[in-house]
């Protein structure tokens, strides 16, 4: 924790540590709540389907293009920043658990899912931020909690160093940081994209094969922790977009080649807004050390929570740890 934190600060971390103490301790002593088990234990589910999450999905219009999203509730907002290649459905079981405190977005990013790009427009870490900027302006949200995972944390930082007043607090998940940007997993995928065959290499394929696509080779086995993850509804929802346009797919891919983050570190430091950080510890595409990263560039860090068998898209398939995280770090944002 940075030195500069503040003795109020303190005092909120600590709270903080005594809450996160307890989620944590119950988080790795739960077994796994699959849909079966919480339907007979007589609890309602908190998932939105493809049906449902398609049937709320609205545009707004920008400079930077059409941008696809899905909102819930109502009152201060909060941003759901997706990761790559996957779209605003990844948290389609975190905006109904958070929907009772706060009016929740979730947008799609330039490149990704159902947005429309306008022509000749960049999809680069940076241009994203400045289009959630522009988003947050069409919808009438002044400021607003972030909460991130992978491609999406970059632009996360981005958008709290770019425009500090627009971000209230940020919860960030496995995620791109400076030291890390972009991951070497990316190599092959960036390669790939730059001779125009990613998406029929990997992509099509896998919207074609769901069990390869779960597969120790597939997006699951890479990305997901649990072997029926993702279901053939995300994976429908995820890739379908991306195969239809390849050539944005492919451009969204190169635009991660440069370090977006490079020297961002100083302005990280002066960020006002207070950062969580949860990090899935069996990710093999970004390490650890990325969590360590972000909880010492924060002068306002509120320390990691580690999830053991968490693999990158691990908020998808953990939403009441996220909700968990976010209700306790927007009490004292």
């Amino acid at each position: 924790m940075s030195s500069a934190m503040t003795d109020t600060g303190r005092r909120a971390f600590v709270r903080w540590a005594a809450g996160a103490l307890a989620v944590g301790t119950l988080a790795a002593c739960a077994p796994r709540v699959t849909g079966v088990m919480a339907a007979k234990a007589g609890k309602p589910q908190k998932t939105m389907d493809a049906a449902h999450f398609t049937a709320a999905r609205r545009y707004a219009h920008t400079t930077f293009g059409k941008i696809a999203y899905v909102e819930q509730g109502s009152g201060d907002a909060a941003l759901f920043l997706h990761g790559f290649p996957l779209n605003g459905f990844q948290w389609r079981g975190v905006l109904p658990r958070l929907s009772d405190a706060r009016r929740c977005v979730a947008p799609d990013f330039l490149g990704l899912g159902y947005t429309d790009v306008a022509p000749g427009q960049s999809v680069a870490p940076a241009e994203q931020a400045d289009m959630l900027a522009a988003f947050m302006d069409a919808l009438g949200i002044a400021r607003a909690d972030v909460v991130a995972n992978d491609s999406g944390g970059a632009v996360a930082q981005l958008l709290a160093t770019r425009h500090p007043d627009r971000v209230r607090s940020l919860l960030l998940t496995n995620c791109d940081t400076e030291q890390e940007c972009p991951p070497a997993a990316m190599a092959p995928v960036i390669a790939m994209s730059r001779e125009g065959t990613y998406v029929d290499t990997w992509l099509r394929p896998w919207l074609k094969d769901k069990a390869l696509a779960r597969s120790p080779q597939g997006l699951g086995g890479m990305t997901f922790s649990y072997p029926d993850h993702p279901t053939d509804e995300a994976l429908d929802m995820y890739l379908s977009p991306l195969v239809a346009h390849p050539d944005r797919t492919h451009a969204y891919a190169l635009a991660l080649e440069e370090n977006s983050l490079a020297g961002i570190g100083p302005a990280l430091a002066a960020c006002k807004a207070p950062m969580r950080a949860v990090w899935g510890m069996a990710d093999t595409i970004f390490s650890p050390a990325g969590a360590e990263y972000l909880d010492h560039a924060f002068a306002r860090s509120l320390g990691v929570h580690r999830i053991a068998q968490g693999k990158l898209f691990f908020p998808e398939e953990f939403p009441e740890v996220i909700a968990s995280e976010a209700r306790r770090l927007w009490a004292i944002s």
